[in-house]
């Protein structure tokens, strides 16, 4: 059964979001992101192809190599989803701190 995943069910994975960091920056080859995990590199090709199925990644094939683009355009819909709750905290916040403040 081949399940579909989505960008929540890839960011869930810590060592996922840590290649997504380490991809911000510059592309990178599957060889050279597997060397900064202490894992072996079966495991994280694994953790490439999910976070190439959900489109949090790119790969872009040079000569012998297959290097591994950050693609932002997905993280977005993580963005909108998280926006409701960053305004919902930022209102609690100011009435908390106008509070505080009428105290003193």
């Amino acid at each position: 059964m081949n399940l579909r995943r989505d960008v929540f069910q890839a960011i869930a994975d810590p060592t996922r979001r840590a290649i997504l960091l380490l991809l911000a920056s510059q592309s990178m080859t599957a060889g050279a992101i597997a060397s900064n995990f202490d894992t072996a590199r079966p495991t994280v090709s694994k953790h490439l192809q999910i976070l190439t199925e959900c489109e949090l990644l790119k790969q872009e094939q040079q000569g012998r190599e297959i290097y591994y683009h950050f693609s932002p355009e997905k993280m977005k819909e993580i963005a909108d989803f998280i926006e409701p709750f960053r305004t919902m905290w930022d209102d609690r916040f100011n009435k908390l701190e106008n509070i505080m403040k009428k105290q003193q």
